[in-house]
């Protein structure tokens, strides 16, 4: 069955564009500018603080937050997966919001027992055959777009040319079997040539710094919400 979409007002100001060194490392992100709608200095901003939030993370604790995926664009974090209780969520914000390079978090980590091998595999093989129908569309750009897939919810990040592009991403992202949501965090580049900045849904959160302990803030902050799609039963 096709998917039935709503399209926002907030999408062309949504944003976030995959961190491509989350696996290939910062050269990898840069290598890609000069395909990509980014220039250098956004992807080598966007890398370093994917690396050192993840860093961060892992450092603290890799049994609570081993789970937790970290994708920048622009300043914008996108955190998902899963950790077992509400405060760990929370306290894995606070340490997104730890980096001077972070303008605003997207927390869509879920509260939920470890997923296990078979279940990380499933949502791979999605975000496979979604990034196959991106680089097979006519109307996308598909070095453009990052894309990241857990629980059968597929999360679009990156720099549209147009709304029209953004829409047809969403479109590819939504027939692939086996996904149950696309949930855009994608922006659209003005006449300009500029990106347009991310809106919040709520008030922005401030800046978090660390503590001098090194320990970060579990006080609860308003979430920013991307635009979703429903993929409809098949």
């Amino acid at each position: 069955m096709r998917a039935i979409f709503a399209l926002p007002l907030v999408l062309a100001s949504l944003s976030l564009t995959g961190c491509a060194a989350a696996v290939v490392g910062t050269a990898g992100a840069v290598g890609l500018t000069s395909v990509q709608e980014k220039t250098m200095g956004e992807a080598l901003d966007d890398a370093t603080a994917s690396n050192e939030i993840k860093a961060k993370l892992l450092n603290e604790s890799g049994a609570r937050f081993g789970e937790v995926d970290v994708e920048v664009s622009s300043g914008l974090v996108l955190l998902s997966g899963r950790v077992n209780a509400p405060e760990d969520r929370t306290y894995a914000e606070g340490i997104a919001w730890s980096s001077s390079r972070t303008q605003d978090v997207a927390n869509e980590i879920r509260i939920e027992a470890p997923g296990g091998f078979m279940a990380n595999v499933s949502d791979e093989i999605i975000t496979g055959r979604v990034r196959a129908r991106l680089i097979g569309s006519s109307s996308v750009k598909s070095v453009n777009f990052n894309i990241e897939t857990y629980g059968g919810v597929v999360y679009l990040m990156g720099i549209a040319r147009d709304t029209e592009e953004l829409r047809k991403a969403a479109e590819e992202a939504s027939v692939v079997g086996g996904v149950t949501q696309v949930v855009s965090y994608v922006r659209v580049r003005d006449e300009a040539g500029q990106p347009a900045a991310p809106v919040s849904t709520q008030t922005p959160a401030p800046t978090y710094q660390p503590a001098p302990d090194a320990s970060y803030t579990t006080e609860p902050m308003p979430e920013l919400h991307g635009a979703s799609y429903d993929t409809g039963s098949r």
